[in-house]
């Protein structure tokens, strides 16, 4: 388990700093910030694995960039202190990052690990004991999520769609029926996924493909919108992690890892309002589906006001926190935002987190902050010429706003007042 992350000269800011929760860990703020570089960031940390720009480092701004993170290993219940530089490597005569312990998979046995990336990607590792050789990484493109990875001498995953038939199709049901409970769980409440019997689509392709039934038709899973098809990925993920998790403890006369790290960037991607307000509750319910005893820390960055009301019911502050990246005079701030609920979207949208006045239309905002002005007799030069009289301001409203908008009685009983 992660406990805390401090980066210095490195990524958007001179100095981030992460204190974690245990269980759900919450990253919202504006774009261009360092949400998904904290996620890649903190995933290089649990996995020793560099995704894409991952180690940006701010020369100028700070002499010696470090990263230092601090785990808790579950097996000694101890907090390890990791410490990362960049310095110049004997071997290569280059500078790369240089770290000042073993590296993180001699720490972190029995430990599952899954990043869900917002292109579609998913990278996954499975640690089994302290040797390397039985550590598995695998980095997905979306296309292997679906199809597979093959190469000459090895398959390293058939994919969902290959083994999905294999499980719908093979005497043990245990992976069709956990995989139909995990899409069940993922699905909105009034929206639930249901397996259909496979089908062929193609002349040219032979294979079986798995289908799912919608309310108006049975579609072949490829034919799924993209939303559908980030749920379906997620959910075989989870249960191909799990059925690799179960054979390699096996194979290695060990018990299976009971311990998730769990990443995913923005979570609400692709996903209909009805499917955002569920997502994170359910995520953290299919994970005890999984395994019984398998305790989840999970990072998640969101936009999504939905998906913060989502979890106000569930949120523990002992657990869970949420974290705010801002810009501040052009610098990048980082931090931990005391959990209030806020009851609605609306109430989301209008608080510290999302910064909005109020949850309208820029143009309809304007309006009624002019026609608040107007009623406290304020000066008008501050406002466009449109909005500078009681009649201009009045046809604004009544072509912005809706008939039923509370705002009207307040605004209709003052120019009643006024004349």
């Amino acid at each position: 388990m992660l406990k805390e992350l401090h980066l210095k000269g490195v990524g958007p800011a001179d100095q981030f700093d992460l204190e974690c929760a245990d269980r759900l860990n919450i990253l919202t703020g504006d774009n261009g910030l360092g949400k998904s570089f904290l996620l890649d960031i903190i995933w290089w940390c649990v996995t020793g694995r560099i995704e894409k720009n991952t180690t940006i480092v701010h020369e100028e701004a700070m002499e010696n960039p470090e990263i230092s993170y601090h785990f808790l290993i579950p097996e000694t219940n101890k907090i390890e202190n990791i410490k990362s530089q960049f310095k110049y490597s004997k071997q290569s005569s280059k500078r790369r990052w240089m770290t000042t312990h073993a590296s993180v998979p001699f720490l972190l046995r029995n430990t599952l690990a899954v990043y869900i990336r917002v292109d579609g990607g998913i990278s996954v590792l499975i640690y089994g004991d302290n040797r390397s050789s039985h550590h598995r990484f695998i980095n997905f493109s979306f296309s292997e999520v679906w199809d597979g990875r093959r190469t000459k001498n090895n398959v390293s995953c058939y994919g969902l769609i290959d083994d999905w038939i294999k499980w719908q199709n093979q005497p043990d049901q245990t992976n069709f029926q956990l995989l139909s409970e995990v899409i069940n769980q993922l699905s909105a409440t009034d929206e639930t996924i249901e397996i259909g019997e496979p089908t062929r689509i193609s002349l040219n392709d032979i294979r079986d493909i798995p289908t799912i039934k919608l309310p108006y038709d049975t579609i072949p899973i490829t034919h799924a919108s993209a939303g559908m098809k980030r749920i379906l990925g997620l959910a075989y993920i989870l249960v191909w992690m799990q059925s690799e998790n179960l054979i390699i403890s096996k194979m290695l006369k060990q018990e299976p890892a009971h311990q998730l790290i769990f990443l995913i960037d923005e979570v609400e991607s692709h996903l209909h309002p009805r499917w955002q307000r569920s997502i994170v509750p359910a995520i953290l319910q299919v994970v005890k589906k999984l395994q019984q005893k398998i305790d989840v820390q999970a990072f998640i960055t969101t936009h999504s006001p939905l998906v913060l009301a989502s979890v106000e019911p569930i949120f523990n502050e002992e657990i869970d926190k949420l974290f705010l990246f801002e810009l501040n005079k052009k610098t990048v701030t980082l931090e931990e935002i005391p959990w209030t609920k806020q009851g609605d979207v609306i109430g989301w949208l209008t608080s510290e987190i999302f910064g909005l006045k109020q949850a309208r239309s820029k143009e309809a905002e304007q309006a009624i902050e002019a026609a608040q002005a107007w009623m406290r007799k304020d000066d008008m030069t501050q406002f466009p010429e449109n909005l500078r009289t009681e009649k201009s301001i009045h046809q604004q409203l009544i072509t912005l706003l809706p008939g039923h908008d509370p705002f009207f009685p307040r605004w209709i009983v003052n120019m009643e007042k006024n004349t």
